[in-house]
């Protein structure tokens, strides 16, 4: 059967009354009369040539070609009222999904990304915030920023910056530390990356010491647990500018290790959209980083 054989106006009767299990409940949500809905329902199922519904003593139940057609009408008005809804006055706005890990997120993309919303109105911005171990596909991100080395499997990446990492603690603490010797006996909060303090401790020549101190899987927290005092964090200080600009927290020595960077990056199989190279564009000015994607191997 012809998909334009079949009256529209009468699939979303059928698709609100299905959902809703009640033609009364489907009128008042279609702005029309419960006789109208039933009367729109019954052509359709005229049409098809299959009952949708068994109409009972007290309302109504799906057969199970209601059953079957019920999902796939939700998706179908779900799908284009959401495309429909990208045209403002006139114009057609680009979705656009971006995630980003919340180190980055807070720490440079939320106060540059107006620049970008004010050069590109008609791109609908996303954010999502994720750790760095987040699944782009699964997430349904259209570029994901994160930290690393830029080879992640079956992902096109464009480095944007360096990220160095550099201990940073509370202004109290920091009264106790007079050289990296002194960190030995501090508590040493980690991220997940478990070999990042090993490094650092390895730059200034010193063994590193027995693991202790929590265990984070985002440097936001980790840093408010520093400003709390719980102890000595290694992080991208490039990201923390304001907290070590207000005194909310300290670097007690300037020596960095540089363990990853900041990457853009998107999946093979995924075609750039406008709105996509709109945005790869504009980091890629932002960074100064423009033509560095990298040409991973399957």
């Amino acid at each position: 059967m012809e998909i334009s054989q079949l009256p529209l106006n009468a699939l979303r009767a059928f698709e609100a009354s299905a959902r809703l299990l009640s033609f009364t409940r489907a009128g008042l949500e279609l702005h029309v009369s419960q006789t109208a809905v039933s009367h729109q329902v019954k052509a359709l199922e005229e049409v098809l040539g299959v009952s949708l519904f068994e109409r009972l003593p007290r309302g109504v139940a799906l057969t199970d070609e209601g059953h079957a057609l019920l999902p796939i009408l939700t998706d179908a008005f779900r799908r284009m009222s959401a495309t429909l809804s990208r045209f403002e006055d006139g114009n057609f706005r680009e979705v656009l999904t971006v995630g980003a890990v919340g180190t980055f997120a807070t720490g440079w993309l939320l106060p540059n990304i107006q620049q970008f919303s004010d050069t590109h109105p008609q791109v609908d911005l996303r954010l999502k915030t994720n750790n760095n171990r987040a699944d782009i596909l699964a997430d349904g991100l259209d570029y994901f920023i994160r930290f690393g080395d830029g080879a992640w499997h079956g992902t096109n990446a464009v480095k944007l910056t360096d990220a160095p990492l550099s201990p940073v603690c509370s202004p109290a603490r920091a009264e106790k530390l007079n050289t990296p010797a002194d960190l030995v006996e501090q508590p040493l909060l980690r991220s997940y990356r478990m070999d990042e303090w090993a490094m650092w401790f390895q730059a200034v020549s010193l063994p590193p010491p027995r693991a202790r101190g929590w265990m984070f899987d985002s440097s936001l927290t980790m840093v408010e647990a520093v400003a709390q005092d719980a102890g000595v964090a290694l992080v991208p200080t490039c990201m923390f500018q304001r907290d070590l600009a207000s005194g909310r927290l300290v670097r007690p020595f300037a020596l960095e290790v540089l363990t990853g960077s900041y990457w853009l990056t998107w999946l093979k199989s995924r075609q750039e959209t406008s709105a996509m190279q709109k945005f790869r564009l504009w980091m890629e000015e932002m960074f100064g980083a423009p033509g560095s994607a990298s040409d991973l191997l399957l």
